[in-house]
């Protein structure tokens, strides 16, 4: 789903110095997208999973987790069945 909208990139090249700022830059190239992670309020969706280097970001600080230049951000939706 999120891939579709991406330009069926798996793998992107983003900068910013926070969760919240790498997907200001995704906004801004992949406009459709923000729907998809973000909700009205900005906050993150609670159906999409956010990995800084492995480590679920709310256990973090959230949206406000500082990243850099070697940071992996890995950005998951859930799959739900039944």
């Amino acid at each position: 789903m999120l891939r579709a909208i991406a330009d069926d990139q798996t793998v992107l090249e983003v900068r910013g110095a926070t969760i919240t700022a790498v997907l200001d830059e995704l906004r801004a190239r992949y406009p459709a997208l923000e729907r998809r992670l973000r909700d009205e309020s900005g906050a993150l969706r609670r159906y999409v999973n956010f990995y800084v280097d492995g480590e679920e970001c709310r256990r973090l600080s959230g949206a406000d987790t500082p990243l850099s230049a070697a940071t992996e951000l890995m950005i998951i939706p859930s799959v739900a069945g039944g």
